[in-house]
């Protein structure tokens, strides 16, 4: 930690500089008297204006339709505040999507992009939520997202759509961020360290909002970093002193909608246990990754040719070939599978599961059979994460599924919880997984999100904060991995800019606080 120090909350409070104190204290952990200006609800006069003190206050959203990676129509906005702050940010798409996630807005042309222009959730930004937004005052991330939910007024976001809305959440975050004067990822933290959302926000989701106060140990605490005995400088980051970068897995080969469907089994991961950075972890994945595309051209003829996430994609001859390959480049690159480089799985099992049956290549296996299988898997091969096992109707089989991995590997929920708080509680009631694959647009506001977020740690869940397959350049994710304290973060392969964005911001975030990355469970 290059010699800092870390001070307790109290110790920090006492501090004689009141500006750094007012920038740094988490609200919700410390006394109402010491909370910072910024959270005020009170009203003054400036200039004879009207002024909020501490308010967020927009003055301008600005919406415009880019282009993902998949070479898709998304949408980024511009978040301009009154003081003169601004922040900008781009929402990603997802091609192997869940049936209860939020709707992304299209514009159904056929003539244009073939149906999946973003115009008019463009159009939502720039004029239904610049009019009703703009000139507001929001104390916080909360009341901004509480709005823009009792605008739209769906359950599933199709009124303005979920494209829409989280580019304006996402946005302000940035832009209040600045205002604020302090790293995003450390605004994400305390962000996730705020008092239960209001009604507005989470709606009737009374389990939802009960859990919030079952979390046993919020990833981030008050605790300050300061560097070289000086109290008044303002720390970097604001975090208790066993936070951790979350460890990258890092996709190596990928089949199912992420490729050509050659494999049923969406992507394998390479998972590096043994690095001790974010560094280490990228250079030991290059190795890795370097020995699989020459045996790509060795085995299968073929150059190093990518999917829709970075990964390789030969014609593999079945899932298992998939993870013999996995292993034998590992081992290639001079490291001991499962001691220093171990495998996560994404079966992505609802895109081949027909009429309750899974059909893995040439079998067609019911949710017994495909159980046994995943549990061959996991005991051949050094795999230490098992995503979307089963598809996201098999409920009765998630809990069979969990039973059978529980102490030999993470079973992980993505369509199966579509960072849905109502599907989180269900699955922690059936003891159906163990771990949160968390992916902001799957809901589609940032407040929602936390609230899936922290219903899955009030249960001792893992976190994976997950990219999309449609991504931009924009690295917001990065930060929200490292706020959020996730576990895991899964950006996608070491390939294409738009994941190397989000491993450069993790390097950087990294320089910065001199974090070490979380041990695997």
């Amino acid at each position: 930690m290059g010699g800092a120090r870390l001070l307790s909350s109290p110790e920090f409070l006492a501090g004689r500089n009141s500006r750094a104190r007012r920038s740094l204290a988490p609200p919700g952990l410390i006394a109402a008297s010491t909370r910072s200006a910024w959270q005020d609800w009170g009203k003054t006069t400036q200039a004879g204006s009207l002024h909020y003190v501490g308010m967020f206050i927009i003055e301008k959203l600005t919406a415009l339709e880019i282009l993902d990676s998949r070479g898709r129509p998304t949408v980024r906005t511009a978040c301009t505040l009154k003081d003169g702050y601004s922040g900008a940010a781009s929402v990603p798409s997802g091609a192997s999507t869940g049936s209860a996630e939020a709707l992304e807005l299209r514009d159904r042309d056929s003539t244009r992009y073939r149906g999946l222009g973003c115009r008019q959730a463009v159009a939502n930004v720039n004029e239904r939520l610049n009019r009703s937004l703009s000139g507001r005052p929001f104390a916080d991330q909360e009341q901004l997202d509480g709005a823009m939910l009792q605008l739209d007024g769906t359950a599933n976001k199709s009124s303005l759509g979920a494209n829409a809305i989280l580019s304006v959440s996402l946005a302000f975050a940035r832009a209040a961020s600045a205002q604020r004067g302090v790293p995003l990822y450390r605004h994400f933290a305390e962000f996730l360290a705020n008092p239960e959302p209001d009604s507005a926000t989470t709606g009737n989701r009374q389990a939802g909002r009960d859990a919030f106060h079952r979390v046993p140990d919020l990833p981030f605490r008050v605790a300050e970093k300061i560097r070289d005995g000086v109290e008044s400088v303002p720390a970097k980051f604001a975090v208790r002193p066993s936070a951790a970068l979350p460890r990258p897995t890092i996709n190596l080969f990928s089949g199912g909608k992420h490729a050509g469907g050659q494999s049923p089994i969406q992507d394998v991961l390479v998972v590096p246990v043994s690095a001790r950075t974010i560094e280490e972890c990228l250079s030991m994945t290059f190795e890795v990754y370097q020995c699989a595309a020459e045996l790509c051209a060795r085995k299968y003829g073929m150059r190093a040719l990518v999917a829709d996430e970075g990964g390789l994609a030969p014609p593999f001859a079945s899932a298992q070939a998939m993870l013999d390959d996995a292993v034998e480049t590992i081992r290639a690159a001079h490291y001991e599978p499962g001691r220093d480089v171990a495998l996560a799985v994404d079966a992505a099992s609802s895109h081949f599961c027909v009429a309750g049956r899974y059909q893995l290549g040439d079998e067609s296996l019911n949710s017994a059979r495909m159980i046994e299988r995943l549990i061959e898997w996991v005991a051949r091969y050094p795999i230490v994460s098992l995503e979307d096992g089963l598809s996201e109707d098999d409920w009765d089989h998630w809990p069979k599924l969990k039973a059978s991995l529980s102490g030999k590997c993470l079973t992980v929920g993505d369509d199966l919880l579509c960072t849905d708080p109502q599907r989180i509680q269900r699955a922690i009631e059936a003891c159906a997984a163990d771990t949160l694959l968390l992916k902001v647009n799957q809901i589609g506001t940032l407040t929602e999100a936390r609230e899936a977020c922290r219903l899955a740690r009030s249960a001792r869940w893992r976190v994976t904060v997950s990219a999309r397959s449609g991504e931009t350049e924009d690295d917001w994710l990065a930060d929200l991995a490292v706020g959020w304290g996730g576990d895991q973060i899964k950006i996608g392969s070491i390939t294409r800019s738009e994941r190397l964005s989000k491993y450069n911001r993790l390097l950087a975030i990294e320089a910065e606080t001199g974090l070490p990355i979380v041990a695997w469970p």
